[in-house]
């Protein structure tokens, strides 16, 4: 055999028929994933419901609906929390081409098409989709729909507190130390005499002076790490019935400097629409009543006010409660509130409200770290109100999606099921070791553990 030698200079082909070029494998996850949603007529579904945001006969042709909610659930399984940062990942992977119905002679969405359309779809249309996926959920039984359990988080929002404004005036943060100084008698201050002003000025951050002139909505507030920023409230409703699989069953934006007591019968009040709205759906009947019996929640929004409202509406609670000390029950309404707190609080002492405590700490709080933590939206990238309620509905809707791969395949996320395939691997691999060990049966240092049974591969 000849030995060739390597060209230094190669002239490149001008076409490269598609045949030709290399086949890398799909992501398993998205496949099936595309084969759900594909039983389910999403896109037929979300077609329809996005129909009069596009123009009939003249434009250009648009983003499909079917794609532009796609790439916004890959943003949620994938971790990545700016939509410029999706529209790059869909660029570099072949999967999620084929996961979006892309070829390679077609050109996935960048971050301009991804927010237009964002724009002028309604929030309205996001929630459908919301709603879609709950239904889906019912019709697989992993909604409960009894018993819910309601907290809330901080998200950062879009906006730095450098650009803060005045309500009053309109002048910036800057604008405003320069005239405090300049009263004081300084003609021409420094940024160390700014500071120094305001470092001994009290309440120089309250949200009923200042606000973000292109987000008033995001307010100032302290977060969980201790550091301070501008911040919208995001709080969930999660299904925490023992035949429940922990779906959120709506997510609120609400202001961040509303208190816990004052949100948590709006965002109920949200999830009872959806499922009203599910349980009428006559494909969606599973003989579950669907109807929210039970709330439970942390000792935050515990207050006479609230559980008095709850017994009213007929809603059994499991608030946990702060020590308060001796209750004084003086008032009009003394009676009603000693009667409302006693009766929570003997309920939170008993098994059953031992349990639901225990499963809010479980799949409650599971909801912020999926959504928001791994799912990469912590962080905002978009502003106002409208927005931010879409990105909010369809993260948890893609948590609600991965409750449902989780039940059929053992893993929710490409990472999951990475990780899922890698545990298969290493199980295959020790037993193969052992069975090379000891082709019969193998001990262990006390007692005999058995044969080795054979493995089913999942399908």
């Amino acid at each position: 055999m000849a030995m060739g030698r390597r060209k230094q200079e190669r002239q490149e082909v001008l076409f490269v028929t598609a045949d030709a070029l290399p086949q890398a494998p799909r992501h398993i996850f998205y496949e099936r994933l595309n084969r759900i949603l594909a039983e389910h007529d999403f896109d037929t579904f979300v077609e329809d419901s996005c129909r009069p945001f596009y123009a009939e006969v003249t434009g250009r042709p648009g983003l499909v609906p079917g794609v532009y909610f796609r790439t916004l659930f890959v943003g949620d399984f994938e971790g990545i929390d700016s939509e410029r940062g999706m529209a790059w990942r869909i660029e570099d992977s072949l999967s999620l081409r084929a996961f979006l119905g892309f070829t390679l002679a077609d050109s996935p969405p960048d971050h301009s098409t991804l927010s237009r359309t964002r724009r002028l779809i309604d929030v309205e249309t996001h929630e459908g989709v919301f709603q879609w996926m709950l239904k889906v959920l019912s019709e697989a039984g992993l909604i409960d729909g009894r018993t819910v359990g309601v907290d809330g988080t901080f998200l950062e929002a879009n906006a730095a507190l450098r650009s803060i404004v005045r309500k009053d005036s309109g002048e910036s943060y800057t604008e405003f130390l320069t005239e405090l100084a300049k009263s004081s008698g300084i003609e021409t201050p420094t940024r160390a005499d700014l500071a120094k002003i305001d470092k001994n000025r009290p309440k120089k951050g309250s949200n009923d002076d200042w606000e973000h002139p292109n987000d008033p909505t995001a307010k100032i507030m302290k977060m969980k790490d201790g550091s301070t920023h501008l911040a919208h409230k995001a709080e969930h409703v999660v299904d925490l019935g023992e035949e429940g699989h922990g779906a959120i069953l709506a997510v609120v934006r609400h202001d961040a400097n509303r208190g816990d007591t004052n949100t948590i019968l709006e965002s109920v009040n949200e999830a009872t629409r959806h499922l009203h709205e599910v349980r009428n759906d006559g494909e969606a009947s599973t003989g579950s009543p669907l109807k929210i019996e039970e709330v439970v929640t942390d000792k935050g929004y515990h207050s006479n006010d609230v559980l008095k409202d709850f017994e009213e509406l007929n809603l059994r609670t499991y608030v946990s409660e702060p020590d308060r000390g001796r209750r004084d029950w003086s008032g009009e309404t003394g009676a009603e509130s000693q009667a409302a707190v006693y009766a929570n609080r003997r309920r939170i002492r008993g098994d059953r409200g031992k349990r639901l405590l225990a499963r809010r700490g479980e799949f409650l709080e599971r909801t912020f770290a999926h959504c928001y933590e791994t799912g990469g939206m912590r962080r905002l990238h978009v502003r106002g109100d409208d927005n931010i309620k879409k990105r909010l509905l369809l993260q948890a809707a893609a948590f609600n999606f991965s409750l449902m791969m989780r039940k059929l395949f053992g893993a929710g996320t490409p990472r999951g099921f990475a990780d899922l395939v890698a545990a298969l691997c290493l199980a295959i691999l020790g037993s193969w070791k052992a069975i090379q060990t000891n082709p019969t049966c193998f001990r262990d240092r006390s007692r005999r553990i058995g044969c080795i049974q054979p493995i089913a591969l999942p399908t």
